[in-house]
């Protein structure tokens, strides 16, 4: 049995099978995304999802799906799932599927009386194009397979509605058609492998569902246009493809394009592989240039998650050119910055005060990770430290006692960064724990490697000293808390609130405070946040804390970080736990990362949710594929691993 798989009463229990998404990626920006029963439960899902530069900087749902019937003995079974009103699925296609697999590539075998089918997907690298590949492994008499594409043409973040605006024209290609839905959209090109019939049939299909839609309080129905049908005879033993993309192919070589991507696929036949896989969806390759994307379906390219994910995506495409260029863009970005304080196009909340904090930290990691020397680096490195100590960063200043304060009184200054009514859901200003010890990890960091010739590096010695001296009286709580979350001297306040943002006072390699202390703070740490999914947002002895996330948008938003877990948290605990612990420490840590071994099979097969309940069973939410999550499971994953094997820290 595969490390991903599916039998038939997972496929069947729509309970099960729906919670199931199944994701795979360009590399270009589109992507094709659903369930493991091929039924969309999301605005954002679709069979080609591509983005539309002509029209904005979003994906649009081009292909939403592609129905499939099998005729035989002039019966048709369709294959497809949908659902309507009143929780009624249809044509409930669900019902055939045998088994799922996706090891290499995604492959659903269905059983309909003496016919066996499957059905196998690839996402063409490098092209807005998707391919099926379906083969009639058995049938005892003559069968013909008709296709039914439902066409969307709208922003993912939109719904479509019946109207009269359609443009039903298409024109005949080479074995398939070509059509747009609307001015302004490219050509969605449908073709076969071998000849097939196109009958022209324009249809709408009115009040498709999409429940996690419902679910999180969004409107959830749409329209889908279906312009027509295909239909050709297939034989026992023969595979047909079928490709759609924004531009005609040969179709002479759809089998063996087909083909060359399985071959260039890596298994995912265990933990870490899933994590590097799923890793690589995250580099989007555009206009030359290589970003990282922080989230599937909806979340953009930001710098904070950039930098966070970063060290750990390394990882899985270190020493290839294509890190190279995304690293090159990642300097030449920052440079920009600044330069010239603009902020690099199509990339969000790069001017937040904390974000080059994250920055340095990340450079500071690619040393550890993939042996960057610093030297490459040095100029970005101190122009940045520079930059903060100038007070040039949005809402960051830096007071005369050395550490850094961020105005977040309306707007979020840190990674906790949900907004609720205007306003931010976790009120967090002033000293802020985690970005002093970043500060003071980079200025030491800095101080320590950069050249003999430094400008910077009296100065720099200067301020260490400032902060050593005022971070115990900052931050230094008496009871069991530990450590302030963050102190806000403008009220005169200190917030005793336990989150898991002190941790940063010990992970870092530069620690402000002594080894007792750091101790203390790690066992505040893992008996209050400690969870089989990560680190609690919140503890759960707090008033405030809100176990179980979910519900519509505005429950979430105000909720978003009292209690919520965060995966990408275990790395900066495990760094944390080995400096205090060591060796000792790495069997302890290997049980932690092997409660994910069971994520690789739910909410999205083979990658890691964005958050997660704070409570057992810790259910996964929020975008389906999270890059910050997937990079510090898969750093840690390997350092792990990189210990038990040499047995050395």
């Amino acid at each position: 049995m595969s490390y991903l798989q599916f039998e038939k009463q997972d496929l069947i229990n729509l309970e099960i099978s729906l919670d199931k998404e199944l994701l795979r990626t360009s590399r270009t920006g589109a992507y094709s995304c659903s369930t493991i029963s091929a039924c969309n439960t999301r605005k954002y899902h679709g069979l080609l999802v591509c983005p539309v530069p002509e029209l904005d900087n979003d994906p649009h749902v081009l292909l939403s799906s592609l129905d499939e019937t099998v005729v035989q003995h002039e019966s048709e079974f369709n294959l497809a799932l949908h659902k309507f009103d009143n929780e009624h699925y249809s044509p409930k296609g669900h019902k055939y599927i045998r088994e799922f697999e996706c090891e290499t590539i995604p492959k659903v075998t269905y059983r309909v009386g003496g016919v066996i089918l499957t059905k196998e997907k690839v996402f063409i690298s490098g092209e807005d194009r998707v391919l099926l590949r379906y083969t009639l492994v058995d049938a005892h008499s003559p069968v013909i397979m008709k296709f039914k594409p439902l066409l969307a043409f709208r922003n993912y973040h939109a719904l479509s509605g019946s109207n009269m605006n359609v443009n039903h024209n298409h024109r005949i290609i080479e074995n398939g058609i070509a059509t747009s839905m609307y001015d302004g959209y490219p050509e969605l090109a449908m073709q076969f492998s071998k000849t097939v019939e196109y009958v022209a049939v324009p249809h709408w299909y009115y009040g498709v569902e999409y429940r996690k839609e419902q679910e999180r309080g969004y409107d959830f129905k749409e329209d889908l246009f279906s312009p027509g049908f295909f239909e050709l005879p297939i034989k026992k033993g023969e595979s047909i493809i079928f490709s759609a993309g924004t531009s005609e192919i040969n179709t002479k070589g759809l089998k063996q394009k087909f083909n060359a991507e399985v071959k260039n696929r890596s298994p995912r036949n265990n933990f870490i592989n899933c994590l590097k896989n799923s890793a690589h969806q995250f580099i989007v390759y555009k206009e030359n240039r290589a970003d990282i994307k922080a989230g599937y379906p909806w979340l953009p390219i930001r710098g904070r998650d950039t930098f966070i994910a970063l060290p750990g995506l390394s990882l899985s495409i270190g020493g290839t050119q294509p890190f190279r260029n995304t690293f090159k863009n990642i300097i030449s970005d920052m440079n920009l910055y600044l330069d010239k304080h603009i902020i690099p196009p199509g990339i969000q909340d790069y001017d937040a005060p904390d974000v080059l904090l994250w920055a340095a930290w990340s450079l500071q990691k690619l040393t550890g990770t993939i042996g960057l020397e610093f030297s490459n680096y040095e100029a970005v490195y101190g122009k940045a430290i520079k930059y903060i100590i100038d007070g040039n960063v949005n809402r960051l200043s830096l007071h005369d006692n050395g550490l850094l304060y961020v105005d977040g009184q309306d707007i979020p200054g840190s990674w906790m960064n949900a907004v609720s009514e205007g306003k931010p859901s976790v009120y967090r200003s002033g000293y802020l724990i985690e970005a002093n010890a970043l500060w003071y990890n980079a200025l030491c960091y800095y101080r320590d490697n950069c050249s003999p010739k430094c400008k910077q590096k009296k100065l720099i010695k200067e301020i260490i000293a400032k902060v050593e001296k005022s971070f115990l009286g900052i931050f230094k709580n008496g009871d069991s808390t530990a450590l302030y979350d963050f102190v806000d001297p403008a009220n005169n306040y200190k917030c005793r609130i336990i989150r898991p943002n002190m941790l940063f006072a010990v992970s870092l390699d530069y620690s402000p405070i002594e080894k007792d202390l750091q101790k203390k703070v790690l066992d505040v740490i893992e008996k209050n946040l400690l969870t089989p999914r990560g680190l609690r947002s919140l503890s759960p002895r707090e008033p405030d804390f809100v176990g179980d996330l979910h519900g519509n948008q505005h429950f979430r938003d105000k909720y978003y970080f009292n209690g919520s877990v965060w995966p990408w948290l275990l790395g900066s605990f495990t760094d944390a736990y080995l400096k205090i612990y060591k060796n000792s420490g790495v069997h302890y840590l290997q049980t932690l990362l092997d409660e994910f071994d069971v994520e690789m099979t739910h909410n999205c097969i083979g990658s890691i949710s964005e958050y997660y309940n704070g409570n057992p069973p810790h259910e996964g939410h929020g975008a389906i594929s999270s890059a910050i999550n997937v990079a510090e499971l898969l750093r840690i994953a390997l350092k792990l691993q990189d210990l038990e094997k040499n047995n050395t820290l």
